[in-house]
């Protein structure tokens, strides 16, 4: 079963920093992007970054030059979101998210992994 592991959250003071882990297991085939969403309570869940196949970054306006979503050297599927400048309105549970095809389109979530930035 295709799953995407999660890991790096926690409850760190505003100003600190987190890194949050994302990999897909071996299920996955013909990842073209991968990202980072978060919902927090009451809200709807929105994009934080993304990373395609070849590189090119997205980033929402609330988090540029604080973010930086990046991919591991040995294993393109595996991303980070290194999270600087954490401010308390970043409190949410991020998600990971891979998009891709294989026979047919899918677009799978992580089980998501809770920051809580105090102030």
């Amino acid at each position: 079963q295709a799953q995407l592991v999660e890991s790096g959250g926690g409850l760190v003071q505003a100003g600190g920093s987190l890194r949050l882990s994302c990999a897909a297991n071996r299920n996955f085939f013909g990842i073209s992007v991968m990202g980072w969403y978060r919902q927090a309570p009451g809200k709807q869940r929105e994009l934080v970054a993304t990373i395609a196949r070849g590189g090119a970054t997205n980033y929402a306006d609330s988090v540029k030059g604080r973010f930086a979503i990046s991919r591991d050297n040995t294993n393109a599927n595996a991303v980070y979101l290194q999270m600087n400048s954490l401010k308390p309105e970043d409190t949410a549970v991020y998600y990971c998210n891979a998009k891709g095809f294989h026979f047919r389109d899918y677009d799978h979530w992580g089980q998501g992994t809770q920051v809580t930035v105090s102030s």
